[in-house]
C-alpha cells in the first residue's frame, strides 16, 4: 500500500454529532495518537461487516475517524521527515568518499608495485666480491691495476710505538729476474708472469738495523706460492744499496730474508745488522721489530686495501 502523495485538504464540514454520540466514540476524552481507534459500539462492528464502507468523495467526505499511523514515513510533511532524509543523504555523501580514498589508494599502491616491480628488472644485480681470504687481490684478472710506489711507500718516514724508520732509496722494475738472487726463484718469477718488482731500503733511527722490503706482482695465488716456495739461504729478494754512510753497504755480510705470499703478490724482505754481523737473539729480536714495523706500515695496508676494492689506494 502506498503513501498518498498529499492530505484531503477539502473545506466541507462533516456532518454535527451531538455530545453524547462524540464522548461515546473517544471515551475517556482525549486519544492516545499512538494507537488505533477502536469501534464505538459491537453493532456498528457488525453493521461494518455486512455492508463495505461507502467510499468517500470530494463532494461528500466520510464520517470513519481518520486513522493516525504508527509507523513514521518519510514522506510526511513537516521538520520530523527532513532531519533523517538529511541524515540519510550526508551517510551516503560521506560513504562515496570513502569508497573514493579507497580507490585512490588501491590505485597509488598498484602504482607503486608497477613501479618497483620495473625498477627490479631493469636494475642490474650488483657483483659480488671473489670468495677466499684474499678476495679481489686473490688473482690479478680481478686486481689489475699495477702497483705504485706512491701505494706501497707513501712516505719517507715510519713510526710506530715510538720506533721510527726512514726510507732511503727506492726502485721500480719490470724485469723481475733483476730484483731477486738465486736461480729458482728468478725461474718462479718468470713462470708466474710477474710484471713488476718495487723495492724500498729502510734504516731505524740509531743507525744499526737496515734493510730492503720488495713486492712482486705475480698472475695468481699459486704463482705467489710457488714464489714462496723456493725462498732460503740462496734464493731471495736482491738487497737494495743506498747512497748514504750506512745503506750503501746494505748486502754486504750476514743477513735474514723472508718471502710471504699475499694473493698473487709476494712480499720479500732482507734484512741486517749496519756492520752484517750475525746477529745473536737480542739482535734478532731488535731485526724482526723492524720488519713487523715497517711492512705492516706500508706493503700490508696497501694490499689490504686491494682485496676490498681490486684496486689502487693511491
Amino acid at each position: 500500500m502506498g503513501f498518498p502523495d498529499e492530505r484531503d485538504t477539502s473545506t466541507e464540514s462533516t456532518p454535527r454529532r451531538s455530545r453524547r454520540a462524540r464522548d461515546t466514540a473517544e471515551p475517556g476524552g482525549t486519544r492516545n495518537p499512538f494507537e488505533p481507534v477502536a469501534a464505538s459500539s459491537s453493532r456498528r462492528a457488525k453493521d461494518k461487516d455486512k455492508a463495505p464502507a461507502p467510499t468517500p468523495t470530494p463532494t461528500e467526505p466520510a464520517a470513519e475517524p481518520v486513522r493516525r499511523s504508527t509507523t513514521w514515513s518519510p514522506y510526511d510533511e513537516g521538520k520530523r521527515s527532513r532531519g533523517p532524509l538529511w541524515f540519510t543523504l550526508g551517510g551516503l555523501a560521506v560513504l562515496g568518499v570513502f569508497v573514493g580514498g579507497l580507490v585512490v589508494m588501491f590505485r597509488s599502491d598498484d602504482s607503486q608495485q608497477a613501479q618497483t616491480e620495473a625498477a627490479r628488472r631493469t636494475s642490474a644485480p650488483l657483483p659480488s666480491a671473489p670468495p677466499g681470504k684474499y678476495s679481489y687481490a686473490s688473482e690479478r684478472k680481478t686486481d689489475p691495476d699495477p702497483l705504485t710506489v706512491k701505494e706501497l711507500f707513501a712516505t719517507k718516514k715510519v713510526t710506530v710505538a715510538g720506533r721510527s724508520y726512514t726510507m732511503t732509496t727506492i726502485s721500480k722494475i719490470k724485469k723481475c729476474a733483476d730484483g731477486a738472487v738465486g736461480g729458482k726463484i728468478q725461474k718462479a718469477l718468470k713462470s708466474g708472469k710477474c710484471t713488476q718488482i718495487i723495492r724500498a731500503t729502510f734504516r731505524d733511527k740509531a743507525g744499526k738495523v737496515m734493510g730492503t722490503v720488495g713486492v712482486a706482482n705475480l698472475t695468481s695465488t699459486k704463482a705467489a706460492t710457488k714464489v714462496r716456495s723456493v725462498g732460503s739461504k740462496t734464493d731471495y729478494v736482491k738487497p737494495l744499496a743506498g747512497k748514504d754512510s750506512l745503506t750503501k753497504n746494505l748486502g754486504s755480510g750476514s743477513g735474514g730474508t723472508q718471502i710471504w705470499m699475499y694473493g698473487h703478490y709476494a712480499v720479500m724482505i732482507w734484512f741486517q745488522n749496519k756492520d752484517g754481523s750475525k746477529p745473536d737473539k737480542k739482535g734478532q729480536k731488535k731485526l724482526f721489530q723492524a720488519v713487523d714495523d715497517i711492512t705492516k706500515a706500508t706493503v700490508f695496508k696497501a694490499l689490504d686495501a686491494r682485496t676490498l676494492t681490486g684496486h689502487s689506494g693511491a
